[in-house]
């Protein structure tokens, strides 16, 4: 969430930061809305400074056995005054917070202008792209070596949902138990976090109100299933004050993902290309404020060193203003290379979010015990995701008969093929 001051005397950056994010919100309003708010505190401190008066004076009155009755009634009509401009005070300040909630956090200065992923700008490449000597996608290598069942997803679930059977559910875990120990490795301290969580935490991280329709919702309970461990991790430390020694916070956490993906009509769906439910480990950093764009350059490599690992074709981009979420100042994306879908695949996005999240959740710390506080900077990415991953693996590593096994993948599936039974 922006700050309302700088709303309030930028008016105009906030306004063309909107139109760059490609959201409409009035800012005009929100600045009407905190005049107003403001001329009430005025009128209400004027107010009370009265009654302070009044009262004295009809106690001095008392005193004096003068008659203070048409003083009683103005000092009360002055007190109805201030509860009237109470009520009002609290109604706008509710309608501008919940305007702020709404509006994205400004762009880096460093982030392309643009309207969509066609804007993006490629930054580095990393391999071949290279043809596969087979025609079978990621879905028909899955059926021949029976370890992935859309067909028995859908039914037990709906569609986007499979089950991933036998030795392609050991991949599975293979893939999540590397992540995270090449991550604790780098520093990072392992979480296993709650997969549901409340109102204030989807706030809190900027998922909602924006994301909402792309939320599962426990109406019942008021929680959401979260869309990534980004979620809880991030508001581990919710209305914290931290202290400045304990900077930077480093965590790494495995989640499934729910996202309904209300949004993705007309999107590619097939597979694991798009699903509603998915396993990622993230990366979460709280850091200091003039550290953290160096932090996100870490961060970024951190989850390129496990692509790298890994053996895949793949490419990092630094994301457009129009392309850039809601609530991340800066991201890269790290896209693979799918030899048969002959396409790039995100796999991870790696984001700073400076203060925008911190203030939402009221996450600060202080450099020292006499320091003012500040928000802490916020950063997340996706090291990693595994279905497209898995897609790419799939498609690279398939011969046409069996799926060869990455090569730092071994030591946790205890086999180097995949043969079709």
């Amino acid at each position: 969430m922006l700050n309302l001051k700088f709303v309030r005397e930028f008016p105009d950056i906030v306004k063309q930061n909107n139109t760059y994010k490609n959201v409409n919100v009035d800012v005009d309003a929100i600045v009407d809305s905190d005049e107003r708010r403001r001329q009430i505190i005025g009128e209400v401190e004027e107010l009370k400074n009265k009654r302070n008066i009044a009262t004295k004076l009809i106690a001095q009155k008392k005193k004096n056995k003068e008659n203070a009755d048409d003083d009683i009634k103005n000092m009360r009509d002055v007190s109805d005054t201030i509860s009237n401009l109470d009520n009002e005070l609290k109604d706008i300040e509710a309608k501008i917070n919940e305007d702020l909630m709404k509006i994205p956090n400004i762009i880096h200065e460093s982030v392309p202008i643009g309207n969509s992923e066609d804007d993006n700008v490629v930054v580095s490449n990393h391999g071949e792209i290279f043809e596969v000597n087979h025609n079978f996608d990621h879905i028909e290598i899955g059926k021949r070596l029976n370890i992935i069942d859309f067909e028995r997803g859908a039914k037990v679930t709906g569609s986007g949902f499979a089950f991933l059977t036998g030795k392609g559910a050991k991949l599975e875990r293979a893939l999540l138990n590397f992540f995270l120990d090449e991550n604790s490795a780098k520093g990072y301290t392992e979480f296993f976090s709650p997969f549901i969580v409340n109102q204030n935490s989807m706030e809190g991280t900027g998922q909602l109100p924006k994301m909402a329709e792309d939320m599962y919702h426990c109406t019942e309970d008021n929680l959401y299933l979260i869309p990534t461990a980004e979620v809880p991790l991030t508001n581990y430390h919710n209305n914290e004050m931290l202290r400045g020694e304990q900077l930077p916070i480093k965590i790494t956490g495995y989640s499934p993902c729910f996202r309904r993906e209300a949004g993705s009509h007309g999107k590619e769906v097939r597979g694991f290309l798009r699903v509603h439910q998915f396993n990622k480990v993230e990366l979460v950093k709280l850091v200091e404020p003039e550290n953290s764009f160096d932090e996100l350059d870490s961060l970024a490599r951190d989850s390129e060193d496990l692509i790298k690992k890994l053996g895949l074709t793949y490419r990092v981009l630094l994301l457009c203003s129009g392309d850039t979420s809601f609530a991340s100042a800066k991201t890269f994306d790290f896209e693979v290379w799918a030899g048969v879908e002959k396409r790039w695949l995100e796999v991870s996005s790696c984001s700073n979010f400076m203060d925008f999240q911190s203030r939402r959740a009221n996450i600060r710390f202080k450099k020292s015990q006499d320091s003012k506080p500040e928000f802490v900077h916020t950063l997340n990415g996706s090291a990693l995701a595994t279905p497209r991953i898995l897609v790419a693996i799939l498609e690279q590593y398939y011969d046409g008969e069996k799926l060869v096994i990455p090569e730092v993948l071994r030591k946790y599936t205890g086999f180097d093929t995949i043969e079709a039974e």
